[in-house]
């Protein structure tokens, strides 16, 4: 019996992109920007940057051990991916991509309610906005998010030091994820938002009120018996809240978000946003080629 052997050739380029490159070069590169001076980068070696970028995000690897060769035609090194990515954090590209996508995409969200959680990762270097965990053992960030009732994340609150509560600065972060929301044409008025019982918290319920929003959230022992108190609870809707964490981790696939080493908050955040785009516009062409089978 003939067992063929695969063997790796590291002249050879291989697939470990998360998209393809027809989809970096029409839906990614277009609204990341370029240099204002020097002589114009080819649109052929922007893809390969991405690339490079995708791979740090699936596999986790160190910036440093990035496969350059693999992905450009050209000598390049490691530190000029890493400058690109951090620029492009900095002047808010990542973040302009996400909110484009989220917005010409939206019909294809599910809004007939939306989830509210919070999720804490592992910060392995310590660094901006970390802080000791007690319940995880451990140094963590911590950013809300919100999702749709299929699970699409559509917004994350800047990171938190992980040894605050996620009710910790609420005001400012609720309207975060609502200004989020906002940017990308998304409605607020009459979204029902389910959220466990630390959210039942009424600077929370004031805010949705402000917004339109409708809170389904469980209620807090806390705040006193759910018989004399006037507000509502559909456990039934309630239940949906787990579509929440099934897109949680969804993204702990990406290796580089199911640990955080970057040090800087913004350079993190900015992470999640790509991870949340690519979910996204791998979930959108899914749906498309659903709908042509129809």
């Amino acid at each position: 019996m003939l067992v063929k052997l695969l063997v790796f050739d590291p002249q050879q380029p291989f697939n470990m992109s998360i998209l393809s490159k027809d989809t970096i070069e029409k839906e990614i590169i277009v609204h990341l920007s370029r240099p204002s001076r020097g002589p114009r980068i080819p649109d052929e070696y922007l893809v390969g940057i991405v690339q490079l970028i995708f791979h740090r995000l699936k596999t986790g690897t160190q910036w440093r051990e990035l496969p350059v060769r693999q992905f450009l035609p050209v000598e390049y090194c490691w530190n000029s991916v890493y400058h690109y990515f951090s620029k492009w954090s900095r002047d808010g590209s990542w973040r302009r991509l996400w909110i484009y996508q989220l917005g010409v995409k939206r019909g294809l969200l599910d809004l007939s309610s939306a989830q509210l959680d919070g999720t804490h990762t592992p910060c392995k270097r310590g660094g901006e906005a970390s802080g000791y965990q007690r319940r995880k053992s451990a140094v963590t960030s911590n950013m809300l998010c919100i999702s749709d009732n299929q699970g699409v994340l559509l917004a994350a609150s800047n990171p938190e030091k992980g040894n605050h509560h996620d009710t910790f600065d609420i005001e400012g972060h609720l309207l975060e994820l609502i200004d989020m929301l906002h940017e990308a044409g998304i409605e607020t008025d009459g979204l029902f938002l389910n959220a466990d019982a630390a959210f039942d918290d009424g600077r929370v319920r004031a805010i949705c009120g402000e917004h339109g929003i409708i809170p389904n959230f469980d209620l807090n022992a806390r705040n006193g018996s759910k018989w004399d108190r006037d507000v509502i609870f559909d456990g039934l809707l309630y239940k949906r809240r787990k579509v929440i964490e099934h897109a949680f981790a969804w993204l702990d696939a990406y290796k580089a978000l199911l640990i955080r080493y970057e040090t800087t908050a913004l350079n993190w955040y900015s992470l999640n946003l790509i991870g949340f785009t690519t979910c996204f516009i791998r979930k959108a062409e899914s749906i498309k080629k659903a709908q042509k089978k129809l």
